[in-house]
């Protein structure tokens, strides 16, 4: 007789997420039904990051232009890391689709969950590094399983490298759009 297993639940799928389960992320690069949930977790996490920002001394009217950076800083992110990850530092075990990179580092914006907590002053520097610590883990985690990996090193690189070329993106387009000081 063949046993049958449930996927698991979304919030299984979150602290699984969070607590680096490489299971976890399989799970999620085999279900294309888990790409709502992924962009979910993106969306509430820029949201977070975007209201915690406040803690840095912002207004709170300042607040969703942090979650829309928030956003387009993690969708950067995903680009180049798809990039590099299947085209430049491929192995020849990478078989990775858009979606399936998507889907597992959606779910690895779950610890940016917890930069919501920066809207309190005096704690908002550290839950930042925290958060942002935490989701270059889980980032890893799910590249490493994502592009079938072998290597944790290999995954790291490939996270490193794309957040690098992220950041150097959103400083150029902030330096080209940013209206000048008179």
């Amino acid at each position: 007789m063949a046993t049958t297993t449930r996927p698991n639940t979304f919030l299984q799928r979150l602290i699984g997420a969070a607590a680096l389960d490489a299971a976890i992320y399989e799970e999620i690069e085999a279900d294309p039904r888990a790409i709502s949930q992924a962009m979910a977790i993106v969306v509430v996490s820029s949201l977070a990051s975007g209201v915690g920002a406040v803690g840095f001394g912002s207004r709170i009217s300042g607040a969703p232009f942090f979650a829309i950076a928030a956003l387009m800083s993690w969708a950067a992110w995903a680009l180049v890391t798809y990039e590099i990850g299947s085209h430049l530092l491929p192995t020849p075990a990478t078989r990775v689709g858009l979606g399936q990179l998507l889907r597992t580092i959606g779910f690895a914006a779950t610890p940016g969950l917890l930069s919501l907590l920066g809207v309190m002053r005096g704690i908002t520097g550290p839950v930042f590094v925290v958060s942002w610590v935490w989701m270059l883990a889980a980032m890893v985690v799910a590249v490493r399983q994502a592009l079938d990996y072998t290597s944790t090193a290999r995954a790291l690189a490939v996270c490193a490298l794309g957040w690098v070329l992220a950041i150097l993106m959103a400083v150029l387009l902030g330096l080209l759009f940013t209206p000048g000081v008179s």
